[in-house]
């Protein structure tokens, strides 16, 4: 089977996970900066990983409002569609929140490790969307 990998975009960073062959389990994978090669570094990610679906974190506000972020994703997502990557949605609230919580939980000190946070992020994400896949 092919892996499926997740996104958590930001401004500056863009967080990675990837599900493992069986679509079961995903991990963090990276963090890139968010620049003008940014969907070129995807595509690349892609192409070397056999992934077959892109799953992108969704944020909307508390109450379901689209946000500034919601619309600065969009746009990021119809560049994924433009070059033909099969991209799926799922609501991101509070993952971030979530990342950092289970990064000290651990003890990992996460000031200093925001991409970290970026990559714990996407792999809530991807996970929340393989859950939903093989129920």
């Amino acid at each position: 089977m092919h892996r499926i990998l997740g996104i958590d975009y930001g401004e500056k960073r863009v967080g990675l996970a990837l599900s493992d062959p069986m679509q079961m389990i995903a991990s963090p994978y990276d963090t890139i900066p968010n620049n003008p090669e940014l969907v070129t570094n995807i595509q690349s990610i892609i192409k070397e990983k056999d992934v077959e679906i892109v799953v992108v974190g969704l944020p909307k506000g508390m109450k379901g409002q689209v946000t500034t972020q919601t619309e600065n994703v969009n746009r990021f997502v119809e560049l994924l569609i433009d070059k033909k990557m099969k991209v799926e949605l799922i609501d991101e609230r509070l993952t971030s929140v979530s990342a950092e919580k289970a990064l000290i939980e651990q003890g990992i000190k996460t000031g200093h490790h925001k991409g970290l946070i970026d990559q714990t992020a996407a792999a809530i994400i991807l996970q929340q969307f393989l859950d939903s896949q093989n129920r």
